[in-house]
């Protein structure tokens, strides 16, 4: 992973809208993926690439 890191708990804003990060693994191949819990509950997993942290409110 390079030098952001998504642990549990953190909040962030993906492709899809908004969420938490639940899981952090690495896959077969050695690239990590990162599971957003969204606010209806479902998980989905994403590369880092993919993410950004969420700042405030505005990036509902």
């Amino acid at each position: 992973m390079s030098g952001t890191v998504f642990t549990p708990g953190t909040d962030v804003v993906t492709p899809r809208g908004r969420g938490e990060v639940v899981d952090v693994r690495a896959t077969p191949s050695g690239k990590f993926v990162i599971g957003v819990e969204n606010t209806n509950g479902e998980v989905t997993y994403f590369t880092e690439k993919a993410l950004r942290l969420a700042e405030d409110e505005t990036d509902l």
